[in-house]
């Protein structure tokens, strides 16, 4: 069922381009015409198409570029068509890659839902050549998307109307495409193609797919039904959206068929020159005589009778619910795929935030660190310097040098001379360790300075566990990451495997619906065919009739009588 119709702008919503109106202000209207038949034939891609347009109506003002877009009228039979549609309860949108400067207008006089559009830029009241928004470099397909986001809904429930190439991604996008007085590079790719320029006509097609969702609950028919042509009773089942933007890669869809209403008539195409292929390039200059003429395909369902069609669709018509159903839980199963993995991802920003949270308390700590190096290596300095100036250097010094050549006594097996000499250098050194003194008040200081210099070390030592504690606490949420990240890719994995499952499982759905609707056609013609044939059958019948009739009145006037089965087969045929 649909609930959200899109809208392209410019010569859909509107009579015109709008560009087009303000190009007539700075003399460029022919230049941006060219540009824009280009664009909406498919020969320049939008976004070029846009900039080189834009570029061309720098320096004209702002207030001249409102009261042109002022002055554009609505399209023939817009505002009862968006007013029914509302009234109906359609939800009503329009993107396109107009600009806001007009579409403000519409979104407010046509009481639209929702409106996205570009922006042009203006500098003390003056354009500047230059245009941003959404729709410059993104198509109307990824806004399409972020509205059914917001509205919940899935692409089945949504229909887009639109006139040229830069509609395709939307339209194929949209459950339902509608080319609304459009070039023909769009009306290939579209469900239903409407001409004439009046948009009231588009209210049929939904009331059409109105009376189909209706009798959506009666897709297969009791078997015990009367053997009657029934009309169209399947609802297009289309594909349900699963946002594009939240994929590594998207899942590759088939390029859309051309798709025309049940009521028109289609029409045989016959390939351009250009169009050919080599083969059958070289096979017509090899037979000139030949025609070019693309021979139609031959219809599976010719000399079918109405029983044979109708047994048929039955048979689709039980394929597609099986269909539907299995792509159905296939979209169900890749919603879940993608919610485990967006909670995972969720998971991770949550893990990142608080090793970094870690990483800044393991910085502040660290500079702490370096605060209390620093001043207890600067309190060891000092100290040094101290003990030279006290003297306490020298007294360690010949200190250490008795107690080295103790320990060789002590320890080695000398001989008397070398011990004696050796006993003899103690003496000396003793002596004189026993004269030197010093500096009680530096030595007093140099204490002090050395009880700080603990004091700073053991505020490194502190700060410098609590680093640590902190560095291993952020590499634990690193880690974590690592798990949850392995986790979410799996989770994307599924999620697209899946997707394009169901993608492939929808492609499936839409050749039968194809199938069913050939079947309902084919139906239509053999029941036609009946009719004409018990209408000739009943012309022959009734010239039999009075036939008799004109013999019967003949006998009456020479006199017979007339019973009164005969009487009335005369007045039935106006004879009396």
């Amino acid at each position: 069922m649909i609930k959200l119709i899109v809208f392209d702008l410019d010569n859909v919503l509107i009579d015109g381009e709008a560009i087009n109106e303000i190009g007539k202000l700075m003399d460029v209207e022919e230049e941006i015409s060219k540009i824009t038949k280009k664009a909406m034939e498919g020969d320049l891609d939008f976004e070029t198409a846009l900039k080189e347009r834009v570029a061309l109506l720098k320096g004209a003002t702002v207030e001249d570029v409102k009261d042109v877009v002022s002055k554009i009228p609505f399209m023939e039979g817009a505002e009862e068509t968006i007013a029914e549609l509302k009234k109906r309860g359609y939800k009503i949108a329009t993107i396109t890659g107009s600009f806001e400067i007009i579409v403000k207008r519409m979104k407010d006089d046509l009481g639209l839902d929702y409106a996205f559009s570009n922006v042009l830029h203006e500098k003390e009241g003056k354009l500047t050549g230059e245009v941003s928004g959404p729709l410059v470099k993104g198509s109307k397909a990824e806004i399409l998307k972020e509205i059914m986001e917001m509205e919940k809904i899935k692409a089945e429930e949504t229909a887009a109307v639109g006139d040229g190439a830069n509609d395709v991604s939307m339209l194929e996008e949209a459950g339902l495409g509608i080319a609304f007085n459009a070039k023909p590079v769009l009306k290939e790719k579209t469900d239903v193609v409407v001409d004439k320029k009046d948009l009231k006509e588009i209210l049929e097609v939904f009331d059409k797919e109105e009376q189909e969702n209706k009798t959506l609950d009666t897709t297969i028919p009791d078997e015990k039904a009367e053997d009657t042509a029934p009309e169209d009773t399947i609802a297009e089942n289309k594909k349900e959206e699963i946002p594009m933007e939240e994929t590594k890669k998207p899942a590759k869809e088939k390029p859309a068929e051309t798709k025309k209403p049940a009521d028109e008539k289609v029409e045989k195409t016959v390939k351009e020159p250009s169009e050919l292929s080599e083969k059958e390039s070289q096979a017509k200059k090899s037979s000139p005589d030949v025609k070019s003429e693309v021979k139609p395909e031959p219809n599976p369902d010719a000399g079918k009778s109405f029983g044979e069609l109708l047994s048929n669709k039955k048979d689709l018509e039980k394929r597609l619910k099986i269909l539907t159903k299995e792509r159905d839980d296939l979209n169900e199963n890749a919603r879940e795929f993608k919610k485990v993995r967006d909670e995972l991802n969720a998971g991770i920003k949550d893990n990142l935030d608080k090793a970094l949270k870690y990483r800044d308390e393991r910085d502040k700590i660290n500079k702490e660190v370096r605060k209390y190096k620093k001043l207890r290596d600067d309190t060891n300095q000092e100290l040094k310097k101290m003990e030279y100036a006290s003297g306490r250097r020298d007294i360690l010094k010949i200190q250490g040098e008795i107690d080295k050549i103790e320990k060789t006594i002590e320890t080695k097996v000398l001989d008397m001379r070398k011990e004696n000499e050796l006993v003899k250098k103690v003496q000396d050194l003793s002596k004189t360790l026993s004269q030197m003194k010093e500096d009680k008040k530096v030595q007093s200081e140099a204490i002090a300075l050395k009880e700080v210099s603990e004091a700073h070390h053991a505020k490194v030592v502190e700060f410098s566990d609590k680093a640590q504690e902190t560095h291993e606490n952020m590499l634990e949420y690193f880690k974590n990451i690592d798990d949850v990240r392995t986790k979410a890719d799996q989770a994307h994995n599924k999620f697209i495997e899946t997707r394009e499952t169901a993608s492939a499982k929808h492609e499936a759905v839409k050749t039968v619906l194809n199938e069913i609707r050939r079947k309902n056609k084919g139906l239509d013609k053999v029941k036609a065919k009946e009719r004409n044939m018990e209408s000739e059958k009943s012309k022959k019948k009734n010239m039999a009739e009075k036939e008799v009739a004109i013999d019967i009145y003949e006998r009456f006037k020479e006199g017979k009588k007339l019973s009164t089965e005969e009487l009335r087969l005369l007045q039935k045929h106006n004879i009396v």
